[in-house]
């Protein structure tokens, strides 16, 4: 069979569109700013929900048709938030988003934060690891060929992978070889006709993919390049109030009673001590049983 012809094609520039999902940050929208500077032609839409007070600003800026208001109430509704709260999450945009993009014609998507620094290569065309970061110029081909991977395999989410995995440098783990690693964090390509729901008012994409990933459902990050990030909570807006009112206690075990099995809880080795979680790969994947075990 001729591999070439069998693969399904998309029209990148008709088919697929960037959310920027926001809120309270209209002076400080890092990640479009690094689209436009990096390579990424096609639109990009602000997805803002009705109770941010800078809604008119965004508009004025970037124009009312790249910006998209969702009923936040009406999401909350909707959304299983785990821990119940006030309304400053990201987890109703996530949601949203699938019908946002029907509702714009748009059968694939790519939610990103609004704080990316830039989008990097972590390996090189030899598949080495690279040291020093370039930053990459094509961001167009770069969506494009993850997205034509993304349609012609069973995933169910498709992402970069974060500056923070390669902690370590050359002596990570994740480096030992290149290869698809079963987590995805902020980067998500998605599919309307592959629906899934993002789960708790705090780490909704460590809830999402280790419970749905126990499942059977795959969600994966490539290594090749990376995305880089403002500090947590180093900018107004966003969530950024939440975690510094809560602190990481909350946040941390969102995770574990959403999958107890697959997340456990430690202490992050920081020059601040604080609680973070751990994941549990091998319960995170569907097992095969023998035989003896049938009922």
């Amino acid at each position: 069979m001729n591999m070439r012809r069998s693969m399904k094609k998309v029209n990148f520039k008709k088919d697929f569109v960037v959310f920027i999902l926001t809120h309270g940050r209209v002076d400080n929208q890092y990640t479009y700013r690094s689209l436009c500077e990096q390579g990424y032609t096609g639109r990009c839409v602000f997805v803002l929900d009705n109770e941010d007070g800078q809604v008119d600003e965004y508009k004025r800026r970037y124009g009312a048709d790249n910006c998209y208001v969702f009923d936040k109430q009406e999401w909350a509704k909707k959304s299983d938030e785990v821990v119940r709260g006030d309304r400053r999450a990201i987890l109703y945009a996530r949601n949203a988003c699938f019908k946002i993009a029907e509702e714009l014609g748009y059968r694939y998507f790519m939610e990103l934060d609004d704080d990316y620094i830039d989008f990097r290569w972590r390996f090189g065309s030899d598949c080495q690891y690279l040291p020093k970061t370039p930053k990459i110029k094509n961001l167009d081909v770069v969506f494009e060929s993850m997205l034509r991977y993304y349609i012609n395999t069973p995933l169910t989410s498709l992402t970069m992978a974060q500056g923070g995995d390669f902690i370590g440098g050359s002596s990570n783990q994740m480096l030992k070889q290149i290869s698809m690693k079963r987590k995805a964090m902020n980067t998500f390509i998605c599919s309307t006709d592959r629906p899934f729901e993002f789960k708790g008012r705090f780490n909704d994409d460590v809830n999402t993919y280790t419970r749905l990933g126990s499942r059977g459902l795959l969600f994966c990050c490539i290594l090749h390049c990376d995305i880089q990030q403002k500090s947590s909570q180093s900018t107004a807006g966003g969530m950024t109030e939440v975690y510094r009112d809560t602190g990481t206690y909350i946040k941390s075990f969102t995770s574990v009673v959403v999958h107890p099995s697959g997340v456990v809880v430690a202490m992050l080795n920081s020059r601040h001590k604080r609680i973070h979680h751990n994941v549990i790969w091998e319960h995170t994947a569907p097992k095969i049983l023998q035989e003896k075990w049938k009922k």
